[in-house]
């Protein structure tokens, strides 16, 4: 009897020592796996990191409008094209930097400061792809980009949130747009976030405080180093949350000097500066150059300052300031016509315009097609409505 119990001890003590080799055994070759996996998605993450040369992006100096020329590893992207008044100035600034095709134009919404000078690009350089929201108007302008884009045989890509493509080593990201309205063209801006190596950069278009609203709820990474501060720096876009969510150490702001809306306006002046975000702005600098190596960025000129915008005939407090005049001489012309053009409306803050409770833009035609649409239309100067926060001029009649 004693020797079956010792048997059935021997065996217990046997499989006691099998069960824990096979459990250390497992668990040294699971911690292998761990490893394993660690290290290659670290090697894919030095992959994703990993850039060739340098990444330069630039603010041009289109007046009031936008304007960013972005080159990476022999490709370039272009994100709008200003306004008709500077298209000229614009192909020759492109032609300046020996850019003979642009593997991508992206126009961000079909307002005549955005793409005003598309026509004229499409015109006279190699195009590869167009981005454009799936959005028309019937303004000239409009006709104009998409009558130039049929003579090359080009056709429109509709942005789809939550793709993304490469220029050159540079990823983009198309966040936008989302949460659109048809009441308002800047809800449709395309927002592209870029990733040069650990560095990012973020464009908006027009986007408005909806928009950012929406892709903050759609969880998007949005956290950039330079974010091209929307709508011009009107108060209607970078909101507070919106900012928070970026958390940019640059910001650069396009619009002209002295315009008409009073750009950059003084809410968003105080918000960038309330976050101590250093600011670089066309109307002060001109064309606003920023070079990153994949790790740090530059920037070729100093920081502006947080004044807020100077409508024409106002006296601007940033007399140490020349927008553009010797540092941006591509767009000289374009600042002079814009200048003429101001000096031959006098009182024009004083002129009647239309506008609904609820759109951003405002009409120099109360019977304007769009706004037929709408049950209630109010009047008031331009100047008032503006400051409503409406300070869009309508695509239809008010350009």
């Amino acid at each position: 009897m004693k020797k079956v119990f010792s048997k059935i001890a021997l065996c217990l003590v046997a499989a006691i020592f099998l069960f824990t080799g096979c459990t250390q055994n497992s668990a040294s070759l699971h911690n292998k796996k761990n490893v394993s996996s660690a290290v290659r998605n670290s090697t894919k993450v030095e992959a994703e990191n990993k850039v060739a040369g340098s990444l330069k992006v630039r603010y041009i100096d289109v007046g009031q409008g936008d304007s960013e020329l972005i080159q990476s590893n022999g490709q370039n992207m272009l994100i709008d094209t200003g306004t008709n008044e500077s298209k000229t100035s614009l192909v020759n600034y492109l032609k300046s930097q020996n850019v003979k095709r642009i593997d991508y134009l992206v126009l961000t919404h079909p307002h005549e400061d955005h793409i005003g000078g598309a026509d004229a690009v499409i015109k006279d350089f190699d195009i590869g792809t167009i981005y454009m929201p799936d959005v028309a108007t019937n303004t000239r302008t409009f006709k104009d980009v998409l009558s130039e884009m049929k003579n090359k045989g080009l056709k429109a890509n509709k942005p789809e949130p939550g793709t993304n493509f490469k220029v050159g080593d540079a990823r983009c990201d198309i966040y936008g747009p989302v949460n659109t309205n048809k009441e308002d063209l800047n809800t449709y801006s395309i927002v592209i976030k870029l990733t040069f190596g650990k560095t990012k950069f973020m464009f908006t278009g027009d986007s408005q405080n909806s928009n950012e609203a929406a892709m903050i709820a759609k969880g998007y990474d949005l956290s950039a180093d330079v974010l091209k501060v929307g709508h011009h720096g009107s108060r209607t876009s970078t909101s507070d949350e919106f900012l928070n969510k970026v958390n940019p150490k640059y910001a650069v702001i396009s619009c002209g000097k002295n315009n008409d809306y009073g750009h950059p306006h003084t809410e968003t002046m105080q918000r960038l500066q309330n976050k101590g975000i250093k600011l670089y702005r066309t109307d002060e600098e001109g064309t606003v150059v920023c070079t990153s190596d994949g790790n740090s960025i530059s920037f070729g000129c100093n920081p502006g300052d947080y004044a807020s915008g100077q409508k024409n005939g106002q006296v601007s407090n940033n007399s140490n300031k020349n927008a553009s005049t010797g540092k941006a001489q591509f767009a000289a012309s374009t600042q002079s016509t814009q200048a003429q053009g101001a000096q031959q409306k006098p009182g024009n803050d004083d002129r009647i315009v239309y506008y609904t409770p609820n759109g951003k833009s405002y009409h120099y035609d109360r019977n304007c097609v769009t706004l037929r649409r709408s049950k209630t239309v109010l009047s008031g100067k331009l100047s008032d409505v503006v400051k409503m926060g409406k300070s869009d001029p309508c695509d239809k009649c008010a350009h």
